[in-house]
């Protein structure tokens, strides 16, 4: 069995990689006490005494966790924004391409992508990959999440008392287009100038929307809709995780996509709407899960040789 360590294991998401755990007989849980977890002597022992690692911790902690190690078996599955565009780390999305599916299961330093990044880069990068969409286009994008995805803090304003009205509406914000995940976006996906991009936090706990628009014109071969989603059908074909909806299929939901549908699933939809002169590509999924949690031990099921499903809900 493989010693699994959990670096932040009392946060979010490290609590959800903790439950998908459950049931699990192939790996062994090294549990710090709780009164221990931010003693840097106790948790390095920790760190060098694992076979992998998770670290789920602010940037400069994940830093910090990364300099103790010095068993040089020690494999690091990072889900902070610190190690996603730096050179030598596995970036942790194995659908993107074989290439990416090996880094993974061949590397020590794993990066696990960013939940809005993971809506946004699994449109973008078949896109530009299969030549579709332009290097130099004007991305923009925008998404709505529920309230975990901010963290341990804001999920306490949002389910507290006398909180302010304001948090009843959705909430737009990252207005200076400085967001942290717009480094990997740009970045992973090969585009030549950075996105614009519009989070949205909502008063719902957990899942996540992202659109991307196009002008089907700015496109490669007289795209539409349906080509689009065709092509995007091929390149995710039989992948568990990334299911491309049938065209139309938003039809079901009287024209309406719901950002929460997804939580608790470990999976991402696609969705591609539109007309002939504009299209839309939307993902949903679970911030918590695809795009956190579920991602990562997606990254260590590969690892371990085993069915990248496993303890996952799909």
């Amino acid at each position: 069995m493989k010693k699994i360590f959990i670096d932040g294991s009392e946060g979010t998401t490290g609590l959800r990689i903790f439950e998908r755990f459950e049931g699990r007989d192939d790996i062994e849980l090294l549990k710090i006490p709780t009164e221990l977890r931010k003693d840097p002597a106790e948790v390095k022992k920790y760190i060098n005494a694992s076979d992998i690692t998770f670290l789920c911790l602010p940037d400069a902690a994940a830093r910090e966790a990364v300099a103790m190690v010095e068993n040089e078996n020690v494999i690091i599955l990072d889900t902070s924004t610190a190690h996603r565009t730096q050179e030598g780390w596995a970036y942790g999305y194995p659908e993107l391409s074989k290439e990416h599916r090996q880094a993974i299961r061949h590397s020590k330093r794993i990066a696990v992508p960013g939940c809005y990044a993971t809506g946004f880069i699994t449109i973008i990068y078949p896109l530009i990959r299969g030549g579709i969409l332009p290097k130099d286009y004007p991305v923009s994008a925008f998404a709505m999440s529920g309230y975990s995805g901010a963290g341990k803090k804001t999920i306490a304003v949002y389910e507290g008392e006398n909180r302010p009205p304001e948090l009843e509406a959705p909430r737009e914000y990252a207005l200076s287009q400085e967001h942290k995940h717009l480094k990997e976006m740009q970045l992973i996906t090969g585009l030549s100038r950075t996105p614009l991009f519009s989070p949205i936090i909502c008063d719902y706990y957990s899942g996540m929307l992202l659109t991307v628009p196009f002008y089907t014109d700015m496109l490669s071969d007289q795209q539409t809709p349906e080509k689009i989603h065709a092509f995007l059908s091929e390149y995710y074909g039989g992948e568990k995780f990334v299911k491309v909806m049938p065209f139309g299929k938003e039809a079901d939901y009287n024209g309406f996509l719901a950002a929460n549908s997804c939580s608790g699933w470990d999976g991402i939809e696609i969705y591609v709407t539109g007309n002939a002169d504009r299209a839309l590509v939307t993902t949903r999924f679970d911030n918590l899960g695809k795009g956190a949690s579920g991602a990562a031990v997606q990254c260590l099921n590969i690892l371990l040789g085993c069915e990248e499903d496993k303890g996952l809900v799909l």
